[in-house]
């Protein structure tokens, strides 16, 4: 039995906020919460707890993407050059990124693996990226990418590859194929991960890429495949307005109803951003159960638009916070991402007193739901001890008057704030550092992989330039008719 004391909490479902108290954890669950009148003297200085967060969307990138020239483009051409990243280690470059979402206060993390690195078996790498997990701390959930067509644009790539030379073709075809597995031995080859990392406490789901990367037979095959095994699926819809665009090409009757009528819609779906969905669809998601994974530093860094969570929220819709790997300062800040969500889809004025709770829910809550973990982490008898603690001196360093936690919470808390997180009763970021990993040690020894790798990717390097201007023709040009 060990035993944690707090000058203040944040927990329960509604986040109310608790004087001091005392936690007692056994066997990593939350046994006992006390309550006192006064801060004990043996209480580990000034701090807030509250429950540890769930990142809900991401995709476990070793380092920053805007390193390797990605900043400042949409999705279409950003996803194409993060091909320029040569494959590391991926044990390695998992440590970094589930490294870094600890110290962004996150205890559980959905890594949705749209690219592999390659260099094992998918069985093997999937292996080594949840032992990475287990050495950091957190908890994993792998959705497993699965896609069967659309490798460069949504549509024919014949109308760019027409007018690249042809080493520049030579290069799109090394960089930019399909997978050769059918939709049968993709599903097959997810139940062969699960069963591979069964003992390591990871949640395997399927993870079809998008509906403009998958064809119909492979959203089939997943859809039954999940009523029938009860596996969860994960996957990206109506990111940017150009898919907006695809998909209502493609589909006159709706996207979302034809996710629906296929099976694919679910309480066992999860759908990350829905940027550009319309009400109409919103109410169809919230009428099925699916929860959506919104990802706003992400969209605003990738120029895809705001998401509209307050319509999201009016539908009924489970609404959870992904970061996407892009956080607003490329950190994978969680606690800075809540801020900015609750500051952009805040009705404006009086109209909105539950904005903070609606925002703590989907970074806790329904964060954790969507990731497949059935305990809740709220600082309560029962719950998993799974928690953060911030430092109120660094949190109210004016010390002027007795302000509220809460609104310092929501007024400036950033990981820099972060003291502690515990995952399972197990510290596992203290004084705001990893303490299981040397962090900077991992950042520098994959920097310098990176570093000589590059050279691998030279070719797609050159002929970046002409690609990257045909895609973006293709889109600015097409809108509409693609």
């Amino acid at each position: 039995m060990t035993h944690y004391r707090f000058a203040a909490a944040i927990r329960g479902s509604r986040f109310q906020l608790d004087g001091p108290c005392a936690v007692s954890v056994n066997g990593g669950v939350i046994t006992d919460v006390e309550h006192s009148a006064a801060q004990s003297s043996q209480s580990p200085g000034r701090l807030l707890a509250l429950p540890a967060l769930s990142n809900a969307h991401d995709h476990g990138r070793p380092l920053s993407t805007s390193s390797f020239g990605a900043a400042g483009k949409p999705l279409e051409t950003w996803l194409l050059r993060l091909a320029v990243m040569p494959s590391v280690d991926p044990y390695l470059a998992a440590c970094a990124a589930f490294g870094r979402a600890a110290e962004g206060g996150c205890a559980a993390v959905m890594m949705h693996c749209t690219r592999p690195q390659g260099l094992d078996t998918l069985v093997d790498e999937v292996t080594k990226v949840s032992k990475a997990a287990n050495a950091v701390g957190i908890r994993l959930t792998f959705a497993v990418g699965m896609r069967d067509q659309n490798p460069l644009v949504y549509g024919d790539q014949t109308a760019i590859t027409t007018q690249l030379s042809a080493e520049e073709r030579s290069v799109v075809e090394r960089y930019f194929r399909l997978p050769t597995l059918t939709p049968k031995e993709q599903l097959k080859q997810v139940e062969e991960v699960a069963g591979a990392v069964d003992d390591l406490g990871v949640n395997i789901q399927f993870g079809p890429t998008g509906v403009q990367w998958c064809s119909d037979a492979l959203l089939r095959e997943i859809a039954a495949a999940s009523a029938l095994t009860g596996r969860r699926v994960h996957m990206h819809l109506l990111e940017t307005r150009y898919q907006r665009e695809w998909a209502d090409k493609q589909f006159p009757e709706g996207i979302v109803r034809y996710l629906h009528d296929i099976g694919l819609l679910s309480p066992r779906l999860t759908l990350a951003h829905c940027v550009w969905a319309r009400p109409d669809e919103l109410e169809l998601i919230a009428a099925s159960g699916a929860t959506i994974a919104i990802n706003t530093s992400s969209n605003l860094h990738l120029r895809s638009g705001h998401a509209p969570v307050s319509a999201m929220w009016k539908a009924g819709c489970k609404v959870a916070m992904g970061i996407d790997g892009c956080a607003l300062d490329e950190d994978d800040d969680a606690l800075r991402e809540i801020r900015l969500n609750t500051l952009l889809h805040a009705q404006p004025g009086y109209a909105d007193d539950a904005i903070r709770t609606r925002m703590l829910t989907a970074a806790t809550t329904t964060g954790r739901a969507s990731l497949g973990r059935e305990r809740f982490a709220l600082l309560e008898q029962g719950d998993d001890a799974d928690w953060m603690t911030l430092d109120l001196e660094k949190l109210n360093v004016d010390d002027l008057l007795p302000v509220n936690s809460e609104d310092l919470l929501f007024a400036r808390a950033t990981r820099r704030h972060l003291d502690s997180l515990v995952v399972g009763g197990r510290p596992i970021v203290e004084q705001g550092k990893l303490i299981t990993l040397d962090l900077e040690a991992v950042h520098i020894e994959l920097r310098n992989m990176y570093r000589h790798a590059l050279h691998q990717r030279s070719d797609l390097h050159n002929a970046w330039p002409a690609i990257e201007q045909h895609v973006a023709a293709f889109y600015r040009d097409r809108l509409g008719c693609c």
